[in-house]
This record gives C-alpha cells, sequence and structure tokens, in this order.
C-alpha cells in the first residue's frame, strides 16, 4: 500500500476540515458509557485546532437506518469531547444543508463543532454521489481520523475524499496503518499469533493471510470447536459452523503443509448445557450435555509458553467468554502473557480491545487497535475503501 498523506502535511490555517472520526460510543441514561474512541482522536482534533482549523467533526451513532432517533444523537458524545478538550463543541442541527453550510462559513479559525449523526440519513452508507458532494461542499481539506470505519465505502470515508483537493490520515490512522502494516510485512521473528472469537467463518481470509507471515497460530475461542470437530474430536454441545468443518479441515491440512503450527486447545472450561456449576475437562474431549466457554488451564499454560519468547504478537479474538468469570481466566492469561513479554504486541480491536481494557492492559500493549471489521480487513489482505481514497503522501 502507497503511503499516505498524513494531517501533519496539510496547510490548515484558517480552512474549514472536514475530520471523519469514529464517535460510535456506547450511551447509557444519555451520557457517553465508554469514551475510549473519543480520546483516541484527541491528538488529531488538538493538532488541528492548535493549527488554526475551521473544524467539522463527523461521525456515526448506531444503526438508526436513515431516519433521526432521537436515541442516537452526538449530543452526548459532543458533551463529552468538550469536556475533554476544554473547549466549547456545539452540536450542528444535521450534517448537510443550507443551515449547516451557515454554520461552517461563520466558524472561527481554531474552533470545532460536531456535525449530527450522518446515518440520519440513508444516503450516507449508500455513497450517494449528491449527500457526498453535500459533505465536500461544507470544507477545504478532508481528514480520516476513523480507521474503524474505513473498511465501508460510505459518502462520509470514501465519497467525500474525491470531491476535496487533498485527504489526509488523521494522527489515530496514521498509528493504525504503521502498527498494522508491521503485521504484514517485516515483523521481528518469532511471530505469533492468537486468533479467537466465535466463528471460523470471520477468520478465513485472515488465518490464511498469516500462514506465509507467522511461526505459530495459536487458536481459541468458539472458533476451536470447528476444527477439534474436523480433527474427529467430541465437542459436545458447543458452537460448531458445522458447514465450516471441511474448509477447516483444509486449512489445518494447509498450515501442515506450510510447516506453521496450529495449535488447538488440549483442555477446556466446560459448563452443563442446562446450566450448572464450571469445570475443566481433563483433555480435548467435550463431553456430552456439556458446552466449552474457555481454554483449560493446561492450554493457557501450552501457549504462555508459546508467547515468552515472541517479538511480534498479533491477538484477534478472546480466546473464551471473556464478559462473564471463570470463563474469562483464558483470556486474562493470554494477555498477562503478552503484557509481560518484549514483543511488539498488537490487540485486533472489536471484543479484544474490550478485554485487553477489561483487564486494565492497555497501556501494556504496543498498539491497540480501535477497529474491529477493520483490522480484520487489513490483516486479511483486503483493500479498506477508507484508506484507498486517502491522497498518496
Amino acid at each position: 500500500m502507497a503511503a499516505k498523506l498524513s494531517v501533519r502535511d496539510l496547510d490548515v490555517s484558517g480552512k474549514r476540515v472536514f475530520c471523519r472520526v469514529d464517535f460510535n460510543v456506547p450511551l447509557e441514561g444519555g451520557r457517553v458509557a465508554d469514551d475510549a474512541r473519543i480520546a483516541a482522536s484527541l491528538p488529531t482534533i488538538r493538532l488541528l485546532l492548535e493549527r488554526g482549523a475551521k473544524v467539522l467533526l463527523a461521525s456515526h451513532l448506531g444503526r438508526p437506518k436513515g431516519k433521526r432517533v432521537p436515541e442516537m444523537t452526538l449530543a452526548p458524545a459532543a458533551a463529552r469531547l468538550a469536556e475533554l478538550l476544554g473547549a466549547k463543541v456545539p452540536l450542528a442541527p444535521d450534517c448537510v444543508g443550507p443551515e449547516v453550510a451557515a454554520i461552517a462559513a461563520a466558524m472561527a479559525p481554531g474552533s470545532a463543532i460536531l456535525l449530527e449523526n450522518l446515518r440520519f440519513h440513508a444516503q450516507e452508507e449508500k455513497n450517494d454521489p449528491d449527500f457526498a458532494a453535500g459533505l465536500a461542499a461544507l470544507a477545504e481539506l478532508y481528514v480520516n481520523d476513523a480507521f474503524g470505519s474505513a473498511h465501508r465505502a460510505h459518502a462520509s470515508t470514501a465519497g467525500i475524499a474525491q470531491r476535496l483537493p487533498r485527504a489526509a490520515a488523521g494522527l489515530l490512522m496514521q498509528a493504525e496503518l504503521d502498527n498494522l502494516s508491521v503485521l504484514l510485512g517485516g515483523a521481528a521473528r518469532p511471530y505469533v499469533a492468537v486468533l479467537g472469537g466465535a466463528k471460523v467463518s470471520d477468520k478465513l481470509d485472515l488465518i490464511r493471510n498469516l500462514m506465509t507471515r507467522v511461526d505459530r497460530i495459536l487458536v481459541g475461542g468458539a472458533m476451536a470447536y470447528t476444527f477439534l470437530k474436523a480433527q474427529g474430536v467430541g465437542t459436545g454441545d458447543s458452537r460448531v459452523e458445522a458447514d465450516l468443518v471441511d474448509t477447516a479441515r483444509t486449512l489445518l491440512a494447509e498450515a501442515a503443509q506450510k510447516g506453521i503450527p496450529l495449535k488447538l486447545p488440549v483442555d477446556h472450561r466446560v459448563r452443563p448445557s442446562a446450566g450448572g456449576a464450571a469445570s475443566s475437562t481433563p483433555g480435548t474431549e467435550i463431553p456430552a450435555g456439556s458446552v466449552g466457554l474457555d481454554i483449560g488451564p493446561r492450554t493457557a499454560a501450552e501457549f504462555r509458553g508459546d508467547l515468552e519468547g515472541a517479538r511480534t504478537v498479533l491477538w484477534n479474538g478472546p480466546v473464551g467468554l471473556f464478559e462473564e468469570p471463570p470463563f474469562d481466566d483464558g483470556s486474562r492469561l493470554v494477555a498477562d502473557a503478552i503484557a509481560g513479554s518484549k514483543a511488539h504486541s498488537v490487540v485486533g480491536g472489536g471484543d479484544t480491545a474490550s478485554a485487553v481494557r477489561r483487564f486494565g492492559l492497555v497501556d501494556r500493549f504496543t498498539h491497540v487497535s480501535t477497529g474491529g471489521g477493520a483490522t480484520l480487513e487489513f490483516l486479511s489482505g483486503l483493500p479498506l475503501p477508507g484508506v484507498e481514497a486517502l491522497s498518496n503522501a
């Protein structure tokens, strides 16, 4: 991928800058419940303000399906951003139209406004050319700092970038691209990938792309049960993607052919399907009437040993039901092992990032991605429309 223009390279003084951010944050009682995504874009916002830009911030929130849903207003995000910045950040009544254009035209250098939820308009997700043109008419330059939405070809991530003279990556976007790119080329060896989550179907392209780059793949989470089923191992009532058992068998064969160990759990933390106390299996088999919900203690110990000497680690997907003790033990032990290593360590966003935050270990990793689907697609070798649309450096 060609290097992209950085926000640092733009002359923004006195100019209106449309800055796409990811403020798709959880709300509780009309307030922001987790401001991690807002905080992640603060460096870019501060840089633009300090350099005298007129900053028009834009984001989506939830899935209003093209309708104005009061519960999905960005007002709480504007309020929290103002608290973090220590400056006023008014919320515009919409994200396009004459009223918003008049507000943008009257802005003073070094000020910011937040446009209302982009997805209140169905044209946003359709990348409608007229809607993209309406967004572009508000500004003179474009900055994308919303890596978590970069895999979407929407009006605010792709269409608008083609209608403004310069489209640059924000500081968060650049950090994401820099850290994730290391995992696809030039990573220090040994390089270990830990893959978990619920579905093999979500990780097919990722597994195949990593097989040519890593030294070892450690598999946990519910996706491990589909692989075990492919080996003829009993999985009880655990979640298995029956239509992907043959595919899992093929992936195991491909890994063996390439000499890449693809390690599966050797024991499990389970509980009865009908409910009851958790227990650990003595071996790989999960008995009938039980459901696997975490890797077992022997597996956790083996994974820890595999991670101790690693110089590069990618972790994408929790290895158990991390939200519910005691099935968070496996993910916690993996997190501790990676955090305690000297590896260049990258957490692949989504639930994995949530787990790391839950364990209080964010600062112990080299990079915790803000992308879920975007991170997965980038590491799978797929082009991201929101990145492709940016100007080359």
